[in-house]
């Protein structure tokens, strides 16, 4: 039995039925790589199966304290159910993207079963009518609660069910039978809750003791103007309260073309590429609306503070920082470079303060009060009265540049979804995955009614940018790998 950290519960205690609080994927494979050429649902089952032992998130669930005196503790299920969380559907004909899109949002709309471990696999069948792709793919909508994972640690989990090949040796089974555990009685949990509550001063006075020199770099860099900690944000129509009807898109982008893109700007990353890209998006996307502010978009950006020692650990690892986007400017090249100088300050004050501290405060939030405060935000309409932190938020994670197999399928393509909430109606996943970087969007349906033409944006904003840089005859170029900045 583990506890969930502050930030960890801070997904539970911030979910609604409007806002969901999972993250999650489309998941594309061709089957033609599979023995027979034929793909059985079975087949899947039985990879998922044998590979639950690789990842704890597969099997643990979520047991409350009584009276949100702490926050929930995470137990092995014993009436685990792999069929209850793999599902398997058909699109109609034609079966081509849109109606993809369209499936992947309602699956994505419909909150998790809190009671049993939080995800969730539908296979999906006939996408014959998706340009691009070979004949008999299939897909996997992958769903998982953010309580769970962050995306360093959802990586963790695909690699569970792939491999390097189509059929390797079977992974080396679980050392003891798997059994589950009890769960623990409402008096033990309310033991553990006085216990934790004693030992919360010793190790907020720990925290504190890390503050006070975190303070002095912030104050420093502040005065020599290396960068500022607070700016404006404009409001827009993410920036209100959502509806439980969610929308999806997303474009792919060759990888190799975005690192020739980067170049355009010294020391630009592939990173500052995707903010600009998503910048420009959303400055042709509120023009065509004569909603565009005068005043730059602001986008939050997580930063994983996850170690190597952590990296099968469940749980969130992850701070942010807050990049102005651009949408002010119309040249794509003066828009990177005015994001590469951004997203540069802005690192260097999450450094300054030192991005693990940020989340230990997350810590010492009292359950109680997390959780009331998440509900009256929402019943009161609160986004829709106060000034909004950021206007979206921009999360990318690196993925393997080789080709990775299940059940003797090949993984060919993966989109990202993410959630939202009140104040925060839109959200750009990022994937990069064997030679192809994939921009998507999630959004509420009453705030983004036309998903088709956002991502025209998306693909135009690219286009631009791109054809910029590369007619550019300064290009001095460096060197990167694609794990830059999350």
């Amino acid at each position: 039995m583990k506890q969930l950290t502050g930030l960890d519960a801070s997904f539970l205690y911030f979910e609604t039925s409007r806002s969901p609080m999972h993250i999650g994927a489309i998941q594309i494979y061709d089957q033609s790589t599979v023995e027979g050429g034929v793909q059985g649902f079975k087949n899947i089952l039985g990879q998922i199966e044998g590979r639950l032992h690789l990842a704890r998130t597969f099997r643990e669930k979520i047991v409350n304290v009584p009276f949100n005196l702490d926050h929930p503790y995470w137990i092995e299920d014993r009436e685990f159910d792999l069929e209850f969380h793999v599902r398997h559907i058909a699109l109609p004909q034609p079966g081509d993207w849109r109606q993809l899109c369209i499936q992947a949002a309602r699956i994505h709309s419909r909150p998790l079963d809190l009671s049993k471990p939080l995800w969730e696999f539908t296979v999906i069948e006939g996408l014959d009518g998706i340009e691009g792709l070979p004949k008999g793919c299939y897909a996997v909508i992958f769903k998982v609660h953010h309580a769970c994972i962050d995306g360093v640690s959802g990586v963790d989990m695909t690699e569970a069910i792939h491999d390097l090949e189509p059929y390797p040796p079977a992974p080396p089974p679980n050392e003891s039978p798997w059994r589950g555990e009890p769960v623990p009685s409402p008096f033990e949990l309310m033991a553990r809750a006085s216990f934790n509550t004693a030992l919360q001063p010793f190790r907020l006075a720990e925290v504190a003791a890390r503050t006070i020199p975190a303070l002095g770099r912030l104050s420093s860099g502040i005065f020599q103007k290396r960068f500022t900690p607070t700016r404006p944000v404009p409001r827009t129509r993410f920036s209100s309260t959502i509806t439980a009807h969610r929308v999806m898109e997303g474009r792919s982008f060759e990888l190799a073309e975005v690192r020739a893109v980067k170049r355009a700007i010294a020391g630009a990353t592939i990173n500052d590429v995707v903010l600009s890209v998503c910048g420009g998006a959303l400055r042709l996307y509120l023009l065509a609306k004569d909603e565009l502010p005068d005043l730059p978009l602001i986008a939050m950006a997580p930063i994983s503070v996850r170690s190597s020692d952590q990296k099968n650990a469940l749980g969130n690892q992850v701070a942010g920082m807050t990049v102005a986007i651009g949408t002010h400017i119309a040249d794509p090249i003066q828009r990177l470079l005015a994001v590469h100088e951004e997203a540069a300050s802005s690192k260097e004050m999450t450094a300054a303060i030192g991005a693990k501290l940020m989340t230990d405060y997350s810590q010492f939030i009292p359950s109680t009060t997390a959780a009331l405060a998440a509900r009256l935000y929402t019943q009161f309409g609160l986004a829709n009265r106060t000034n909004p932190v950021f206007n979206c938020v921009i999360t990318n994670v690196p993925g393997p540049q080789f080709p990775l197999y299940s059940a003797g399928a090949k993984l060919v393509a993966q989109y990202g979804m993410g959630p939202i909430f009140d104040g925060m109606g839109l959200i750009f996943p990022v994937l990069s995955y064997d030679g192809a970087l994939t921009i998507s969007i999630t959004s509420c349906r009453e705030m983004l009614p036309d998903p088709e033409f956002f991502a025209e944006c998306l693909q135009t904003s690219y286009e631009e940018l791109r054809n910029a840089a590369l007619s550019s005859s300064d290009n001095p170029g460096d060197t990167d790998s694609v794990a830059e900045g999350s």
